[in-house]
């Protein structure tokens, strides 16, 4: 469990910090541009790594098809977290989506058939609530009670994603390797997004307008966020998938899911942003049942 640990909590960190990168530039540049410069940056890392080892991509059908899942998955995710991101406060977009570390272990549980402990159940109820918390704003008055925005619910799409992602990420990896697999699920991700890009850049439809808006002002800083972006995700998903292949499923998912701590320290001490005390609290009981959840 050590080693999981490690190696979730690298992620996490790589992952926080990726937050903060994609928020800046998805400002800028709309989600689904960020998010395909994101991440051909990321693949071409990979891809050089690969090359270097001399890794043979799987040809097994089911592992393909797991491939595909993943990087279907991957990108709807991406694609509504770097969303949520632009248009909600990175504050609480962020830690709305780290509760997929406790629905991984749930799923872990009932899919993989990995152990929970009443403790660690207990601790997952307290993540569901505390994103509740941290989803709303309120003033004291129930009857003012309001999400904070649809950034928030774009953040909770992309936590479903990404627990999916990670369920269905754990037996190939495991059966081919962390690498083989995060190559071949990688290029369908990247393809999968830059088709979405040409389609949306080619239409003017209304559903696409949520992933665009803002996309068309230039800026270094912005083309360097989404660099940045890039070489910080795909390090920190060498660092998750590689934990995935040698430790459970659980414990990585759930480390890896404490990155937006990192994010909304620097949301609040460097980019202005301010909490709600109720948000404050969600904040505080999505930390104890996160904590909960990863005690033996």
């Amino acid at each position: 469990m050590g080693i999981g640990l490690l190696l979730g909590l690298g992620a996490a960190v790589m992952w926080g910090l990726t937050d903060v990168s994609a928020s800046v530039a998805s400002r800028r540049f709309g989600s689904v541009r960020v998010l395909a410069g994101a991440h051909l940056a990321g693949w071409l890392v990979l891809v050089i790594i690969g090359l270097l080892r001399g890794v043979q991509l799987p040809s097994d059908l089911g592992i393909l098809v797991s491939a595909v899942a993943v990087g279907l998955f991957g990108a709807g995710a991406y694609l509504a977290f770097f969303t949520g991101l632009r248009i909600g406060p990175l504050a609480v977009v962020s830690p709305t989506v780290a509760a997929f570390g406790g629905l991984t272990v749930i799923l872990s549980v009932l899919f993989l058939g990995e152990t929970l402990t009443p403790l660690q159940a207990v601790g997952a109820v307290l993540a569901t609530i505390g994103v509740v918390f941290v989803g709303f704003v309120s003033d004291g008055n129930l009857r003012e009670t309001r999400i904070v925005g649809s950034g928030v619910l774009f953040g909770f799409a992309a936590l479903v994603l990404f627990a999916l992602m990670t369920i269905a990420s754990s037996t190939p990896i495991r059966e081919v390797g962390w690498l083989e697999f995060s190559l071949l699920a990688r290029t369908v991700n990247v393809v999968a997004v830059w088709l979405l890009l040409v389609a949306s850049l080619a239409t003017n439809a209304p559903a696409l307008r949520p992933f665009l808006a803002a996309g068309e002002a230039r800026s270094r800083r912005g083309a360097i966020a989404i660099l940045l972006a890039g070489l910080l995700d795909v390090a920190g998903l060498i660092s998750f998938t590689y934990g995935l292949e040698v430790a459970e499923t659980w414990i990585v998912g759930l480390a890896s899911s404490f990155g937006p701590a990192i994010a909304v320290v620097v949301a609040v001490l460097f980019m202005r942003e301010r909490l709600r005390p109720t948000q404050w609290l969600g904040l505080g009981i999505l930390a104890a049942g996160l904590g909960a959840v990863a005690l033996p």
